[in-house]
């Protein structure tokens, strides 16, 4: 049973930001960044809040009980769920490092340190969730001075926890991610997410499927932009292309591809994804590929500024 109630969303500035810049940019491994103390201390915080946010989930989706939800906007829901797991693991980063700012899904930015920003997704793919598929997500990253360190994707259904480390590879559940395969444009599976906050560029969107479809082997839409990040990463997908994105569902995804080798950028070869959150991911032919097909997309968003 569910029970909907409408619900004003938190404010966000147009890019979803609140006094902090985030951006993907600056060389150098983890330990330009952090302390190695500091660095053992976030991951074992991020680790401890995603495992506990994933057991939550998944015995709430596995019970299939009643659900409280609540609509953001037009095709946006948020459940008791989120509000819990985002509760929890909020708690867990603030008890660790008070000083850090956290940025979340469902609540307004909270600025401290503008060096040190928590970027949390207490569960992606919530629409997914409410109607019981099985393609759901949490997602944390920390961001230092602009630049992202260490990334989480969990996938609480199937225990598969990713994680990233900036100059460090990327791994699955402890084990290494290789790098990314240059496989032929016909046998390429990718990945994209449809415009559902912005159904007015569905013209341009649907031009751009089509014309990417025609040259690859297939394409998935399963409604998580984490997962399908993190499966970019592990291989399973080749590519990803999205637009309208926040960075709470990409920036934990984003710097495990880039740990394997992938190519990520925004719809303009920038690394503003962050802030536009039109983002195109994959491999170097398929990252190119992509650009290339996105064209009627780019045009439509009338430059880096777009909405």
């Amino acid at each position: 049973m569910i029970r909907k109630r409408e619900r004003r969303r938190p404010h966000h500035n147009a890019n979803g930001f609140e006094g902090a810049t985030v951006k993907d940019q600056r060389p150098g491994g983890t330990e330009a960044f952090l302390q190695p103390q500091e660095a053992e201390l976030a991951r074992t915080t991020a680790r401890l809040a995603i495992f506990e946010a994933g057991a939550f989930i998944r015995e709430k989706f596995q019970s299939r009980g009643p659900l409280a939800v609540e609509s953001k906007g037009t095709f946006d829901f948020v459940t008791d769920v989120d509000r819990f797991c985002e509760d929890l693991i909020l708690k867990r980063i603030r008890k660790a490092f008070p000083d850090h700012t956290l940025m979340s899904e469902e609540r307004p930015i909270e600025n401290h340190s503008p060096s040190h920003v928590w970027i949390v997704d207490p569960l992606d793919g919530t629409t997914n969730f409410i109607h019981g598929f099985p393609m759901i997500a949490v997602s944390i990253a920390l961001a230092v001075h602009g630049t992202l360190v260490m990334g989480w994707v969990l996938d609480p259904l199937r225990r598969e926890l990713f994680e990233a480390r900036r100059g460090y590879g990327a791994s699955c559940n402890g084990r290494p991610l290789a790098p990314l395969r240059e496989s032929p444009l016909e046998d390429a599976l990718l990945a994209t997410g449809f415009p559902f906050r912005s159904k007015h560029m569905a013209e341009p969107y649907l031009q751009a499927f089509k014309d990417i479809f025609l040259h690859v082997s297939g394409i998935r839409r399963a409604g998580s932009a984490a997962l399908d990040l993190a499966y970019t990463a592990a291989g399973r997908f080749q590519g990803f292309w999205e637009i309208g994105l926040k960075p709470w569902d990409i920036a934990a995804g984003a710097l495990l591809i880039r740990e394997v080798g992938g190519t990520v950028t925004d719809f303009w070869a920038t690394e503003n994804y962050l802030q536009n959150g039109h983002i195109v991911a994959g491999s170097a032919p398929v990252h190119r590929f992509l650009m290339e097909k996105i064209e009627p997309l780019r045009k439509a968003l009338q430059g880096p500024c777009g909405s």
